[in-house]
């Protein structure tokens, strides 16, 4: 169009601006919204401020959305969807409270960002706070909304305020439903979601989704019988096709349990290709049940399906380096690095008096690190007297094995939870978040500090969440 001489108005602008997704194109799109004097609309400047948002270029966004004479609720409203979407919880909730200072009454468009931000810091507080101006804001009924703050409370680790919500909604749709079971499976109340799901289906039809969420909470409660009674009834009961999706529950459900041949079996026998999902869910039930050679066996799959996925070559890895296999372990490293694949870094936070701090592994940033670390080194020799035995195979390096162990005690979970510990009064229970999956050290140390100190720890990783009380955790060791 711009070869052929026409000049773009606004609505071929806008057009081009909702399908730009790389940054040089962006930049393009740019310098011809300003050759055609159209920076001056405000839509179109919104829509420029959100094109560069969604390529990555949150820095540019912000520096328009300051730029603008005039912002309204959509301004605001897309500048903090952007940065939920781009992973800064807390710069999404400062401008948030920068539109209430400005008299700038938020729709429910915009706390459903702001939600989605708040799920990502895994804040109670928070959680509880935003819970209150939704009440507030809206004295009517907002489904939408409500199926939020349930999922909400759900990642912040509250089940009972949760449930709280579910029970006080007024209409409930099958997304509701959905939402309540999933976190029922998130939270290893396996039993308590089939309750529901039996409820469920007095009311209405349950859809693929729901289904998922169900043959989940089977999975992570090791409910065998129930999965397959559950997965069985799909098609024969309600006339729902599996997808890929519905298998790889199955075979999380059959590998979790240690019935790994019948996970490959089940895989073999599927109507339609595995995907990666599939192959991920056997290889992470090979590392639990160490198994190398099923392991092998799905990473071949893996690492061609989803091979930008740095979990996946880590996995196999530690699965090698687990059974003593250092020389192998070491050469998927090497081919993870030669296509360029980046590990994540692992962090946990935790939340303390509305502030957040965040933890690495052998960190030194905190003020208190000297402090922290003398509390832990004590907290380490209780919980060795009560029998806690450190599992190196979670070190990769090739130290000495009085280096390992250090290595271990410098994980970021082990870290928050002391920080908890020094900070929080002996009543208060010690939440933490970690991005990535917890750490099968960790999670055996956690057992044991919930043991000596008395002292409710829950965990929220990235697969699910783990209640820690008097030595035992929610998922009985089924994660």
């Amino acid at each position: 169009m711009l070869d052929q001489g026409i000049k773009p108005n606004r609505a071929s602008i806008l057009n081009a601006t909702a399908c730009v997704r790389r940054e040089n194109a962006a930049h393009h799109m740019h310098r011809v919204i300003m050759d055609n004097v159209l920076d001056n609309d405000h839509s179109v400047q919104n829509a420029t401020m959100l094109m560069f948002a969604r390529c990555g270029r949150i820095d540019l966004a912000r520096s328009l959305f300051d730029g603008f004479t005039y912002k309204d609720l959509v301004c605001w409203a897309s500048m903090i969807d952007a940065y939920a979407r781009a992973d800064l919880p807390l710069e999404a909730l400062l401008l948030f409270n920068q539109m209430r200072l400005q008299c700038v009454l938020p729709d429910s468009i915009t706390l459903l960002a702001v939600i989605q931000a708040c799920s990502i810091l895994a804040s109670l507080h928070l959680a509880r706070t935003l819970h209150a101006v939704i009440i507030r804001c809206f004295l009517e009924c907002q489904l939408v909304l409500d199926t939020a703050v349930l999922d909400l409370y759900m990642k912040c680790g509250s089940l009972t305020y949760a449930r709280k919500v579910f029970d006080n909604m007024k209409g409930r749709n099958i997304i509701s439903w959905s939402t309540m079971l999933s976190g029922y499976g998130m939270h290893g109340h396996g039993k308590e979601a089939l309750h529901l799901f039996d409820q469920m289906k007095a009311l209405i039809k349950p859809d693929h989704v729901t289904f998922v969420s169900i043959l989940s909470a089977c999975s992570h409660a090791g409910l065998i019988n129930e999965g397959w009674e559950c997965f069985d009834s799909m098609v024969r009961d309600f006339g729902v096709t599996p997808t890929s999706e519905h298998y790889a529950c199955m075979v999380d459900l059959l590998g979790r349990a240690g019935q790994l041949n019948q996970a490959l079996e089940f895989i073999e026998k599927m109507p339609v290709r595995p995907e990666a999902g599939v192959w991920g869910a056997l290889l992470g039930a090979c590392r639990i049940h160490s198994n190398v050679e099923l392991a092998e066996i799905a990473a071949k799959s893996l690492l061609n399906l989803d091979a930008e996925n740095p979990g996946r070559y880590v996995l196999l890895s530690n699965i090698y380096a687990s059974l003593g296999k250092r020389r192998e372990a070491y050469r998927i490293r090497n081919l993870m690095k030669s296509r360029g694949v980046k590990k994540k870094v692992g962090w946990t936070s935790i939340e303390i008096k509305g502030k957040m701090y965040t933890f690495v592994a052998g960190d030194r940033a905190n003020p208190e690190m000297d402090l922290i670390y003398s509390e832990l080194g004590k907290l380490m020799e209780r919980i060795r007297q009560e029998g806690y035995i450190p599992d190196v195979s979670f070190v990769l390096h090739d130290v000495e094995g009085e280096t390992k162990e250090m290595m271990l005690y410098a994980h970021s979970e082990k870290l928050a939870i002391v920080f908890g510990l020094i900070k929080l009064g002996h009543e208060s229970s010690i939440r933490i978040t970690k991005n990535l999956r917890v750490c099968g050290d960790c999670h055996t140390a956690t057992k044991f500090i919930s043991k000596v100190t008395g002292r409710e720890i829950v965990v929220r990783d990235s697969q699910r969440f783990h209640h820690f009380m008097n030595g035992t955790c929610s998922c009985g060791d089924y994660w």
